[in-house]
């Protein structure tokens, strides 16, 4: 029985379950940076991740994020799929039977998952009766070797029965969206409009301790939510809700902020958003792990995260054939803002010494990749342009790239499509082409992939170029990129020069 439950931690439900196609998942693992700014990673990567096609149109995914260690995340992802995807969700299902059947998994997984760790417990508590009492004036190297062997297995076990995970998981059953969150992980659902725009759903609120209908169900069991607000984290974690961390849930009258608890505060339960139609929906859905929100959302604040997440994700979809590249490319992105942002000394460096692991898992929705190059929004290729500008915190000059957009059967004026009378929307040979900035929004968010604090946009001020006698301001945007890129795209095997571009 006890060599059966330790197999459980490494047997696999799912081996014969088809990956989903139309969906990417991107990783990176966690660092820390030297004062050199050189990073080194702290300890393995403790993500997990699934992505399945069932039966019946319907379709998994998740994203977990593991801590002290990636025990619970891999069993999580392996044994929530055998709950859900083994023939237990059907068509027929109502939204109500669907809601229960997923808070069911869920409770089977912690379950589940608690079994396996019962011999390490059992265990644990037998070698404490030979410990002995604590003397602070003994060391370690003072005890017996017996002692010393019974105190390092019992760190062993200590570690083997601790860690935990949260999990954010998407169900898509009759085309309809469910959304199951445990923790602090985030889920963005982004759909295109007809006039261009992207529009911006979070599905759900973290599990934090910041969550204030979190903190009035703690202090409905008699925890001082005060308290927990101020402290930040519960037990070195600030989600309210988790899977696994035995400590917490079994031993919570021994933590100082959950001690007047009258039932477990920290809770496995999910909560469910759906459904939600995806019929006539294109878009994409995200799915993140805490630590890929938290490094971006350090690096150039939270106010418009979500947004600059899904700007990123559009314009590399723009450029990338592969799902699978999207999502990697994103997250790479975001690692290296938030590494510029340490390396630059500003403002908000000190809040990114460090990252977690990162993962990213996009599905799309009827939402075209770049077979053709073309942009979703606008049906146009996306180009870089480099514009220099110099941070208003520092003396050095740098360069951000703007993600512009060529429509392909229409000029583009004042944001909006016009007729055109250039074959293929082509820009008039010795003017710029217009920069579209794209809305990700209801509000006005840029789709530019300038890793900076923003100040590109604000006024130039007194460094503003002067217009010189014929009233026209020189030019400092560079379009060399473009135009090559331009002409490499529109060339029919002739030369390009003499072509698009300043003469």
């Amino acid at each position: 029985m006890a060599a059966q439950r330790r197999n459980l931690m490494h047997q696999s439900w799912t081996d014969d379950l088809p990956l989903c196609q139309m969906c990417g998942v991107g990783t990176a693992p966690n660092c820390v940076y030297g004062p050199d700014g050189k990073g080194t990673q702290s300890h393995p990567n403790e993500d997990g991740h699934l992505r399945f096609r069932g039966e019946d149109g319907c379709f998994l995914y998740g994203v977990f994020n593991g801590y002290d260690g990636n025990r619970v995340a891999i069993f999580a992802s392996q044994r929530l799929t055998a709950e859900l995807l083994l023939g237990q969700l059907k068509s027929s299902h109502t939204d109500s039977d669907v809601r229960k059947i997923l808070t069911q998994a869920f409770d089977v997984v912690e379950k589940s998952y608690f079994e396996t760790i019962d011999d390490a417990l059992a265990e644990k508590a037998h070698l404490s009766n030979y410990v002995l009492p604590h003397n602070e004036n003994v060391s370690f190297h003072q005890l017996s070797p017996q002692n010393q062997k019974v105190q390092e297995r019992l760190k062993e076990l200590e570690q083997e029965v601790s860690g935990g995970a949260t999990a954010v998981v998407a169900l898509i059953l009759n085309n309809k969206l469910y959304i199951a969150n445990v923790g602090t992980n985030r889920a963005l659902l982004c759909k295109s409009t007809s006039d261009g725009q992207n529009q911006v759903l979070q599905i759900g609120r973290p599990h934090s301790t910041d969550n204030e209908d979190e903190l009035q169900r703690l202090a409905a069991l008699g925890v001082d939510s005060t308290r927990v607000r101020q402290a930040a984290q519960i037990a070195g974690q600030s989600s309210t809700r988790r899977l696994g961390d035995y400590p917490v849930k079994f031993n919570y009258n021994e933590i100082d902020v959950l001690s007047a608890a009258k039932t477990t505060p920290v809770i496995a339960e999910p909560e469910i958003h759906g459904s939600q139609s995806l019929d006539g929906v294109t878009g994409f859905l995200l799915l993140m792990s805490e630590g890929l929100m938290n490094a971006l959302e350090s690096a150039h604040g939270p106010e418009q995260a979500n947004q600059e997440i899904v700007a990123m994700v559009a314009a590399e979809l723009a450029q990338q054939s592969s799902l699978e590249a999207v999502a990697q490319s994103v997250v790479e992105r975001v690692k290296r803002i938030h590494h510029d942002v340490f390396a630059s000394g500003r403002q908000r460096a000190t809040l990114c010494s460090r990252h977690e692991d990162m993962t990213l898992l996009i599905r799309t929705l009827n939402y075209p990749l770049a077979d053709a190059a073309l942009t979703p929004t606008q049906g146009g290729r996306i180009y870089p342009v480099s514009v220099p500008y110099s941070n208003s915190q520092s003396t050095s000059k740098t360069s951000v790239t703007l993600s512009l957009v060529m429509p392909s059967q229409s000029t583009l004026t004042n944001g909006t499509n016009t007729a055109s009378t250039l074959e293929e929307g082509t820009p008039t040979p010795g003017q710029s082409p217009t920069a579209t900035l794209q809305s990700t929004n209801t509000q006005t968010q840029s789709s530019s992939s300038s890793s900076g604090d923003g100040s590109l946009f604000r006024q130039r001020g007194s460094q503003a170029a002067q217009p010189d006698e014929t009233g026209r301001v020189p030019p400092y945007v560079d379009f060399s990129q473009f135009y090559r890129l331009w002409g490499s795209d529109h060339s029919d095997g002739h030369s390009t020069q003499g072509g698009l571009g300043p003469q």
